[in-house]
C-alpha cells in the first residue's frame, strides 16, 4: 500500500495499491474499495493508476467517473 501524496491538500484518498488489472483505494474514513477492469473498465483503471502515482486528481476522478463501479469493499 502506498500513501497518496494528496498534492492539492483537498483529497479524501489516503492510500492506494496498484495491481495488474486493478487498483485498491482507501479513503480517510477508513473505507477501501477495489476497482478492476471488469467493474470500471480498463481505460478508467489505467487513468486511476496514473492519477494515484501523480498524487493529484484521483478523488475527483472517482467521484465523477467510477464512484459506484467498484468490484468489492475492503475491510
Amino acid at each position: 500500500m502506498e500513501t497518496y501524496k494528496n498534492l492539492s491538500g483537498l483529497s479524501n484518498v489516503s492510500a492506494y495499491e496498484i495491481g495488474g488489472e486493478s487498483i485498491k483505494v482507501w479513503f480517510k474514513d477508513g473505507k477501501g474499495y477495489l476497482y478492476d477492469y471488469s467493474s470500471a473498465g480498463r481505460e478508467n483503471i489505467e487513468k486511476m493508476k496514473a492519477l494515484a502515482v501523480a498524487g493529484r486528481g484521483l478523488n475527483t476522478f472517482i467521484n465523477q467517473h467510477v464512484l459506484k463501479d467498484y468490484s468489492a469493499k475492503l475491510a
